[in-house]
């Protein structure tokens, strides 16, 4: 459980995760992580109705213990409109098309509710209460199976005209490079997902005849032999961190950051990834852009879509 402590100006709120595999669902005060719920299954609950009940339920059970819940907010992994709370489309969850998420969930559960990106939700995160607090222009980025990416500009969350701002992992770093899922050339999350670095670790090993090790090439793998000392491993971290770092640096011309926060499984690397992307970042830009930019790890892991989503919920009550 968060051990942070309470901003104890922040209204009580419910975060919701929800992600291709489960839903996470926890009440926060601010950063205060106070009580979550058993995780939703989200293949058991086929079809947006019968999830968004489950979730419900969920709520209705926590305002038991916690009855001053003033607001939910609920992060998808898809493309949502942030204003009217309406979900275009999610990514890796079937039958989520032209859902209005917002105004289902208020009607069963009486409270205001916020609909944003999952990862714009750890961006708000790591911004308000986590390693870019106190930051005025802060890119958040999350690594896993694909790249996501938030930004605050201005002391505001920026989510562009049609609310799709921030898909870092659709940027090209290749004009002529591997297709994309909307055929963007050299996507970035093409070359630096979970199953794209192991696909691209299996070719180096392959390459170095240590084929023995092909097998076992997920991120967390990889970071461990490198760790260990093992050289194919090291230089496969470099060359993630040469991709991400070119992606990275093209940010930081258009806007001028005052740091990058980065999550996500591959982040857990550590310093075989931050050193070098440090290093490469800094090495494609001005002494003006990249005095005082900061390249950071998250503070917040698997609860930062709880507490980004409930914060962004208090927030909007607040205001």
């Amino acid at each position: 459980m968060n051990t942070i402590s309470s901003d104890p100006i922040a209204p009580l709120a419910v975060g919701v995760d929800f992600g291709g595999t489960f839903v996470k669902i926890g009440v926060c005060r601010g950063a205060e992580l106070l009580e979550t719920m058993a995780p939703i299954p989200t293949a058991d609950h086929p079809g947006p109705e019968a999830l968004i009940h489950a979730m419900a339920e969920c709520i209705a059970d926590l305002r038991v213990r916690h009855p001053n819940i003033k607001a939910v907010g609920v992060g998808v992994p898809g493309l949502v409109d942030y204003d009217c709370g309406f979900v275009h489309v999610l990514t890796n969850v079937p039958g989520w098309k032209q859902i209005p998420l917002r105004e289902i969930l208020s009607s069963q559960t009486g409270l205001p509710v916020t609909v944003e990106n999952d990862a714009n939700a750890m961006t708000y995160a790591e911004w308000r209460y986590g390693a870019g607090r106190g930051l005025k222009n802060v890119i958040g980025l999350t690594l896993g199976t694909g790249v996501g990416g938030g930004m605050v500009l201005d002391g505001k969350m920026y989510r562009g005209s049609q609310f799709s701002a921030g898909e870092i992992g659709q940027m090209s770093i290749h004009y002529d490079g591997v297709s994309g899922h909307y055929g963007n050339l050299g996507a970035l999350e093409k070359y630096i997902g979970n199953q794209q670095i192991a696909e691209h670790a299996q070719r180096r090993y392959a390459q170095a005849r240590r084929h023995k090790e092909i097998e076992d090439c997920a991120p967390k793998d990889i970071a461990a032999a490198a760790q260990a000392g093992d050289d194919v491993a090291r230089k496969i971290w470099g060359e993630v961190a040469d991709w991400l770092g070119t992606a990275l640096a093209s940010i930081a011309w258009l806007l001028n950051p005052d740091a990058f926060v980065i999550g996500g499984g591959v982040a857990q690397a550590g310093a075989l990834l931050f050193e070098p992307l440090e290093q490469r970042v800094k090495s494609m830009l001005s002494e003006v852009v990249s005095g005082s930019l900061k390249i950071l790890p998250a503070k917040f892991n698997n609860e930062a879509g709880i507490i980004g989503n409930a914060a962004l919920a208090g927030d909007s009550q607040a205001a």
